[in-house]
């Protein structure tokens, strides 16, 4: 489903309004968007981060977000999640049907956010594996195998209620790698970078504070 109907226009002001009074956002850095094909890769410590994200971006962005699929398991939330443009993935498994729609999206000039780290990174650690934080390849492989522009996005750790949280878009990053689709190591490597890319907007190491506690 394109994450532009009428559903999706009700959901963007109705979740909008409530969204700013909670957890008002300032932004920076919008100017440096394309319009299309792109990827956008953000620091992930909130189940926050991926609305407040996309409500701050223009409505007609056409932005599809790659969710962890535990969302999905509710039938009311799953639906609704489907309707305005998200799709689940399954953590920790290789889930080539995600990976094909996420790529069919860039390649019909949509736009996708997904969290390099996989998790949400609470007290410097994932919350799910509890481990340090890391990238996973992944986001670097769909970018480089539909050409889409990277974009590393910051967001404040730290989401307090009626405090504001920074969202900063970083400039577009050129990936550097060999062949058609580059190595295992390549990948890596640049999704090392746009993950360093992402934190280093806010001033902040990866896994930085402020952090969510």
């Amino acid at each position: 489903m394109k994450p532009f109907n009428r559903l999706f226009i009700v959901i963007y002001y109705v979740v909008g309004l409530v969204a700013r009074i909670l957890h008002p956002t300032s932004v920076e850095g919008m100017e440096k968007l394309p319009k299309s094909g792109v990827l956008l890769c953000p620091n992930h410590s909130s189940n926050w981060d991926p609305i407040l994200v996309a409500l701050r971006l223009p409505i007609n962005y056409r932005l599809h977000i790659m969710a962890k699929e535990e969302l999905f398991q509710n039938p009311l939330l799953g639906w609704l999640l489907r309707k305005v443009g998200a799709f689940p993935v399954s953590r920790g498994n290789n889930d080539i049907s995600t990976v094909r729609t996420a790529i069919q999206v860039l390649k019909e000039g949509d736009n996708l956010l997904i969290f390099p780290e996989g998790t949400t990174i609470r007290n410097g650690v994932g919350y799910i594996d509890g481990l340090p934080p890391q990238a996973r390849a992944g986001a670097a492989m769909i970018g480089v195998r539909t050409g889409a522009v990277l974009v590393p996005v910051f967001v404040d750790g730290e989401k307090k209620l009626f405090h504001r949280t920074r969202i900063i878009f970083g400039d577009p990053y050129e990936p550097h790698y060999t062949g058609r689709r580059g190595t295992s190591e390549e990948m890596q490597k640049i999704a090392d970078d746009l993950l360093e890319a992402a934190y280093a907007l806010g001033g902040q190491a990866v896994g930085g504070k402020p952090l969510c506690g």
